[in-house]
C-alpha cells in the first residue's frame, strides 16, 4: 500500500499499545489527564487571549515570520493553534489526538520549521498558557498538578512531532539513496555500453567498418570450434584487389580508400548474418562463412563480383576459397592458408576469377 492511502499512524505503526506505553513512559495517567480536562471551560474563555499572545511573540522572531509569509497564512494557522490549545484541555487523547500531533510535525517539517524554532514555539506557548492557568486556578496544589501534566503532556506531543520529523527525514535519505543507486545503475548500464561500443570498435577496421585482422583471428578460431562441436562445414573465402598499387599510383589514395571502403560496403550488403567479413590487410579481404561448402561459396563470390563490376567496370578481384570439415579439419592457419594460395592462383587468370 502507497504512504498516501495510510495514515500517519498507521505508516510510523503507531498503534493503541504503542501510545499507552509512550503516556506510561511520561507517568502521564489517566487521572493525570482528567485534571486537564476539568479546566476545559475556563480555558475556553481564555483562548484568544493565548493565541494573540502566542502569535505575537511568534511574529516577532523574523525566522519565523518569514516562514508565516502573508495574513492568509497566519489566520489558518491561528485556527490551527486554537484548536490544539483546546484539544490540550479535552480530555479525549486517543489514536486520532496523536494523529493529529504527528500531522503537526509533518506540516512544520514541509513548510520548513527547525527543531529549534519548533522547541520554542512550544516553550513560548507552555509560559502562555501556564500564566492563564496561574489566573484561573487558585488552589496552588490543583495549580502544580496541572501544571505538570501539561508538561508531561507537551512532552508527549513534541515527542510525536519530532518522530514525524525523523521520519520524514529517513524517508528522504532513503529517497536520495534509491536515486543515488538509481542513477549509479545507469551510469553502470551507459559504462558497460561505452566499454561494448569501444571493444567493438577495437575489432572493426575504420575504413571499411567489418573486422580487422585482429578479431579474424580470433573469430575463425571461435568459428572452427563450434564448426568441430557441431560437425559442420566451413568456408574461407580470401581475396584482394588485382593491381591495388597501380589503382593509388595513377589515381591517388582516396581513390584507393574509397574502393576499399565500397568493398567492405558489398560485404556487408550481401552476406548472411552469421557470416563474418573482416579486412586481413592492405587490399587483402576475408571472409568467414560457417555451415557453408565451397560451391555456395563461390555464389557469394560471383555476388560480390557483379556488385563490385556496377562499381568500377576497369578493376578486378581474385578469389580463393577453401573448406574444412565436417569431418577433418584444418586449423585456422592451414585454413587461410590454403584459401590464401588459391588467392594467388586466381591471379594466374583473367580478372575476377575464382580458385577453390
Amino acid at each position: 500500500m502507497r504512504r498516501t492511502q495510510q495514515t500517519l499512524l498507521e505508516q510510523m505503526q503507531l498503534g493503541d499499545i504503542e501510545i499507552q506505553r509512550r503516556k506510561q513512559l511520561l507517568g502521564l495517567s489517566d487521572e493525570d489527564l482528567k485534571l486537564l480536562s476539568r479546566h476545559q471551560n475556563m480555558i475556553e474563555d481564555s483562548i484568544d487571549i493565548i493565541v494573540d499572545e502566542f502569535y505575537e511573540r511568534q511574529t516577532e522572531i523574523d525566522e519565523i515570520s518569514l516562514l508565516i509569509g502573508d495574513a492568509d497564512t497566519l489566520l489558518r494557522l491561528r485556527s490551527a493553534q486554537r484548536k490544539y490549545v483546546l484539544d490540550l484541555f479535552s480530555g479525549h487523547y486517543d489514536s486520532e489526538y496523536v494523529n493529529n500531533r504527528l500531522r503537526i510535525g509533518m506540516v512544520h517539517k514541509r513548510i520548513g520549521v527547525e527543531p529549534k524554532l519548533y522547541l520554542s514555539a512550544v516553550w513560548s506557548l507552555k509560559y502562555i498558557i501556564i500564566k492563564t492557568l496561574k489566573n484561573i486556578i487558585q488552589d496552588e496544589q490543583t495549580l502544580q498538578d496541572t501544571i505538570m501534566v501539561l508538561d508531561k503532556l507537551l512532552y508527549f506531543d513534541t515527542t510525536l512531532v519530532f518522530d514525524t520529523y525523523i521520519d520524514s527525514l529517513v524517508g528522504e535519505i532513503e529517497n536520495a539513496k534509491r536515486r543515488t543507486e538509481e542513477y549509479a545503475s545507469s551510469l553502470e548500464q551507459k559504462v558497460a555500453e561505452r566499454t561494448q561500443q569501444l571493444e567493438k570498435l577495437t575489432q572493426l577496421d575504420p575504413l571499411t567498418g567489418i573486422f580487422n585482422q585482429r578479431a579474424m583471428e580470433a573469430l575463425l578460431k571461435r568459428e572452427l570450434a563450434l564448426a568441430k562441436r557441431h560437425a559442420t562445414k566451413l568456408s574461407m573465402i580470401y581475396f584482394d584487389i588485382d593491381e591495388f598499387k597501380s589503382i593509388n599510383d595513377r589515381f591517388g589514395h582516396i581513390k584507393g580508400d574509397e574502393v576499399l571502403k565500397n568493398i567492405g560496403s558489398i560485404l556487408l550488403e550481401n552476406i548472411r548474418t552469421t557470416d563474418i567479413p573482416c579486412r586481413h590487410g592492405g587490399d587483402e579481404f576475408c571472409l568467414i562463412l560457417p555451415e557453408c561448402d565451397m560451391d555456395s561459396a563461390k555464389g557469394v563470390c560471383d555476388i560480390i563480383i557483379n556488385d563490385f563490376k556496377d562499381c568500377y567496370s576497369t578493376f578486378s578481384l581474385s578469389f580463393g576459397i577453401a573448406q574444412t570439415g565436417p569431418k577433418d579439419y584444418l586449423s585456422a592457419n592451414e585454413l587461410l592458408k590454403q584459401a590464401d594460395e588459391h588467392m594467388y592462383q586466381a591471379k594466374n587468370q583473367a580478372g575476377n576469377s575464382i580458385q577453390q
